[in-house]
Protein backbone atom coordinates (compact mmCIF):
# COMPACT_ATOMS: atom_id res chain seq x y z
CA UNK A 1 0.00 0.00 0.00
CA UNK A 2 1.38 3.40 -0.71
CA UNK A 3 0.27 7.20 -0.21
CA UNK A 4 -2.20 7.43 -3.21
CA UNK A 5 -3.94 3.88 -2.42
CA UNK A 6 -4.85 5.86 1.36
CA UNK A 7 -5.59 9.22 -0.74
CA UNK A 8 -7.89 7.31 -2.83
CA UNK A 9 -9.54 6.03 0.31
CA UNK A 10 -9.56 10.20 1.49
CA UNK A 11 -11.33 10.91 -1.85
CA UNK A 12 -13.87 7.90 -1.65
CA UNK A 13 -15.09 9.19 1.80
CA UNK A 14 -14.87 12.77 0.66
CA UNK A 15 -16.78 11.88 -2.19
CA UNK A 16 -19.77 9.83 -0.30
CA UNK A 17 -20.03 12.38 2.25
CA UNK A 18 -21.12 14.44 -0.90
CA UNK A 19 -23.41 12.35 -2.49
CA UNK A 20 -24.73 11.69 1.36
CA UNK A 21 -25.28 15.33 1.86
CA UNK A 22 -27.36 15.57 -1.45
CA UNK A 23 -29.48 12.58 -0.65
CA UNK A 24 -30.25 14.46 2.53
CA UNK A 25 -31.09 17.23 1.15
CA UNK A 26 -33.80 15.43 -1.35
CA UNK A 27 -34.53 13.52 1.89
CA UNK A 28 -33.79 10.27 1.21
CA UNK A 29 -34.22 7.73 3.70
CA UNK A 30 -30.61 6.25 5.34
CA UNK A 31 -30.79 3.38 2.44
CA UNK A 32 -31.26 5.90 -0.37
CA UNK A 33 -28.19 8.04 1.24
CA UNK A 34 -26.46 4.87 1.44
CA UNK A 35 -27.03 3.96 -2.27
CA UNK A 36 -26.37 7.62 -3.41
CA UNK A 37 -23.29 8.08 -1.05
CA UNK A 38 -21.86 4.40 -2.72
CA UNK A 39 -22.46 5.64 -6.32
CA UNK A 40 -21.09 9.00 -6.17
CA UNK A 41 -17.94 7.38 -4.47
CA UNK A 42 -16.97 4.46 -6.81
CA UNK A 43 -19.14 5.34 -9.93
CA UNK A 44 -16.27 6.88 -11.74
CA UNK A 45 -14.00 4.29 -10.35
CA UNK A 46 -16.64 1.60 -11.64
CA UNK A 47 -16.89 2.83 -15.30
CA UNK A 48 -13.24 3.30 -15.53
CA UNK A 49 -12.64 -0.16 -14.80
CA UNK A 50 -15.40 -1.58 -16.65
CA UNK A 51 -13.66 0.50 -19.92
CA UNK A 52 -9.80 -0.79 -19.05
CA UNK A 53 -12.04 -4.62 -18.80
CA UNK A 54 -10.18 -4.47 -15.12
CA UNK A 55 -11.19 -6.35 -12.41
CA UNK A 56 -13.70 -3.54 -10.44
CA UNK A 57 -11.45 -2.14 -7.77
CA UNK A 58 -13.88 -2.22 -4.86
CA UNK A 59 -15.36 -5.67 -5.09
CA UNK A 60 -11.99 -6.99 -3.99
CA UNK A 61 -10.70 -4.50 -1.31
CA UNK A 62 -13.70 -4.11 1.47
CA UNK A 63 -11.98 -1.12 2.88
CA UNK A 64 -13.90 0.98 0.10
CA UNK A 65 -17.11 -0.48 1.24
CA UNK A 66 -16.47 0.80 4.86
CA UNK A 67 -15.41 3.78 4.25
CA UNK A 68 -18.50 4.45 2.18
CA UNK A 69 -20.48 3.11 4.95
CA UNK A 70 -18.68 5.11 7.91
CA UNK A 71 -18.96 8.48 5.88
CA UNK A 72 -22.79 8.34 5.27
CA UNK A 73 -23.26 7.00 8.99
CA UNK A 74 -21.20 9.92 9.87
CA UNK A 75 -23.04 12.48 7.46
CA UNK A 76 -26.50 11.63 8.97
CA UNK A 77 -24.75 12.15 12.32
CA UNK A 78 -23.57 15.85 11.69
CA UNK A 79 -24.89 16.93 8.60
CA UNK A 80 -26.01 20.34 9.82
CA UNK A 81 -21.97 20.61 11.24
CA UNK A 82 -20.31 18.89 8.25
CA UNK A 83 -22.48 21.51 6.19
CA UNK A 84 -21.02 24.47 8.25
CA UNK A 85 -17.54 23.42 6.90
CA UNK A 86 -18.57 25.12 3.42
CA UNK A 87 -15.53 26.32 1.93
CA UNK A 88 -13.28 23.39 3.26
CA UNK A 89 -16.01 20.91 1.89
CA UNK A 90 -15.09 22.47 -1.56
CA UNK A 91 -11.27 22.55 -0.79
CA UNK A 92 -12.15 18.28 0.29
CA UNK A 93 -14.04 18.39 -3.28
CA UNK A 94 -11.21 19.52 -5.25
CA UNK A 95 -8.48 17.28 -3.21
CA UNK A 96 -10.88 14.69 -4.26
CA UNK A 97 -11.39 14.96 -7.96
CA UNK A 98 -7.20 15.63 -8.04
CA UNK A 99 -6.99 12.59 -6.52
CA UNK A 100 -9.20 10.69 -8.71
CA UNK A 101 -7.93 11.90 -11.46
CA UNK A 102 -4.13 10.73 -11.26
CA UNK A 103 -5.39 7.79 -9.72
CA UNK A 104 -7.33 6.67 -13.47
CA UNK A 105 -4.56 8.34 -15.18
CA UNK A 106 -1.97 5.69 -13.30
CA UNK A 107 -4.37 2.23 -14.38
CA UNK A 108 -4.69 3.69 -17.72
CA UNK A 109 -0.91 4.50 -18.40
CA UNK A 110 -0.13 0.77 -16.83
CA UNK A 111 -2.01 -0.74 -19.24
CA UNK A 112 -0.09 0.99 -22.35
CA UNK A 113 -3.10 2.88 -23.23
CA UNK A 114 -2.51 6.12 -25.66
CA UNK A 115 -1.93 8.82 -23.30
CA UNK A 116 -5.10 11.46 -24.86
CA UNK A 117 -7.41 7.89 -23.52
CA UNK A 118 -5.57 7.88 -20.11
CA UNK A 119 -6.71 11.70 -19.60
CA UNK A 120 -10.39 11.02 -20.70
CA UNK A 121 -10.20 8.12 -18.46
CA UNK A 122 -9.06 9.68 -15.57
CA UNK A 123 -11.60 12.56 -16.45
CA UNK A 124 -14.01 9.71 -16.21
CA UNK A 125 -12.86 8.67 -13.00
CA UNK A 126 -12.85 12.12 -11.22
CA UNK A 127 -16.27 12.90 -12.37
CA UNK A 128 -18.97 10.37 -13.32
CA UNK A 129 -19.56 9.34 -9.39
CA UNK A 130 -20.84 13.26 -9.34
CA UNK A 131 -22.76 12.67 -12.73
CA UNK A 132 -24.59 9.68 -11.17
CA UNK A 133 -25.37 11.72 -7.61
CA UNK A 134 -27.03 14.17 -9.18
CA UNK A 135 -28.96 12.30 -11.66
CA UNK A 136 -29.98 9.96 -9.02
CA UNK A 137 -31.14 13.19 -7.08
CA UNK A 138 -33.27 15.29 -9.71
CA UNK A 139 -30.72 17.75 -10.16
CA UNK A 140 -28.50 18.69 -13.71
CA UNK A 141 -24.80 17.40 -13.69
CA UNK A 142 -22.81 19.71 -12.56
CA UNK A 143 -20.32 19.23 -15.31
CA UNK A 144 -22.92 19.91 -17.32
CA UNK A 145 -23.06 23.29 -16.20
CA UNK A 146 -20.89 26.33 -16.29
CA UNK A 147 -18.92 25.04 -13.72
CA UNK A 148 -14.93 24.28 -14.24
CA UNK A 149 -15.06 20.65 -12.98
CA UNK A 150 -14.36 18.34 -15.62
CA UNK A 151 -11.75 21.24 -17.43
CA UNK A 152 -9.83 21.67 -14.08
CA UNK A 153 -9.53 17.20 -14.26
CA UNK A 154 -8.43 17.66 -18.06
CA UNK A 155 -5.75 20.14 -17.43
CA UNK A 156 -4.68 18.03 -14.71
CA UNK A 157 -3.62 14.97 -17.00
CA UNK A 158 -2.34 17.30 -19.65
CA UNK A 159 0.19 18.49 -17.06
CA UNK A 160 0.69 15.07 -15.98
CA UNK A 161 2.07 13.54 -19.84
CA UNK A 162 3.69 17.32 -20.29
CA UNK A 163 5.90 16.74 -17.11
CA UNK A 164 6.70 12.57 -17.91
CA UNK A 165 7.81 13.83 -21.19
CA UNK A 166 10.35 16.06 -19.86
CA UNK A 167 11.90 13.52 -17.77
CA UNK A 168 10.36 14.94 -14.15
CA UNK A 169 10.61 12.11 -11.35
CA UNK A 170 7.07 10.68 -11.37
CA UNK A 171 5.90 11.12 -7.45
CA UNK A 172 6.92 15.37 -8.30
CA UNK A 173 4.92 14.70 -11.37
CA UNK A 174 1.90 13.13 -9.18
CA UNK A 175 2.28 16.46 -6.39
CA UNK A 176 2.11 18.78 -9.52
CA UNK A 177 -0.48 16.81 -10.71
CA UNK A 178 -3.02 16.47 -8.38
CA UNK A 179 -2.00 20.55 -6.97
CA UNK A 180 -3.18 21.57 -10.56
CA UNK A 181 -6.12 20.27 -10.57
CA UNK A 182 -6.99 21.82 -6.95
CA UNK A 183 -5.36 25.24 -8.07
CA UNK A 184 -7.52 25.72 -11.31
CA UNK A 185 -10.85 24.05 -9.38
CA UNK A 186 -10.28 26.25 -6.46
CA UNK A 187 -9.17 29.64 -8.53
CA UNK A 188 -12.56 29.22 -10.43
CA UNK A 189 -14.76 29.11 -7.82
CA UNK A 190 -12.76 31.99 -5.85
CA UNK A 191 -12.91 34.07 -8.97
CA UNK A 192 -16.56 32.80 -10.13
CA UNK A 193 -14.79 31.76 -13.42
CA UNK A 194 -16.97 29.84 -15.60
CA UNK A 195 -16.96 28.25 -19.31
CA UNK A 196 -19.66 30.20 -22.03
CA UNK A 197 -22.86 28.98 -22.41
CA UNK A 198 -24.27 28.24 -25.47
CA UNK A 199 -27.55 30.49 -26.12
CA UNK A 200 -30.42 30.22 -28.68
CA UNK A 201 -31.92 33.01 -29.96
CA UNK A 202 -32.97 35.12 -26.97
CA UNK A 203 -32.73 32.13 -23.77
Amino acid sequence: MNIIYYLDLIGTFIFAVSGALSAANKRFDIFGALFVGFITAVGGGTIRDLLLDMPVFWIYDLNYLIVIILAVIITFMFSMKILRLGHLLLLFDAVGIGVFTLIGIQKSVELDILPVICVLLGVTTAVMGGIFRDVFCNEIPLILQREIYATACLSGGIIYFTLEYWGVPMNLVYIITILTIIGIRLAAIWMKLSLPKINVGNR
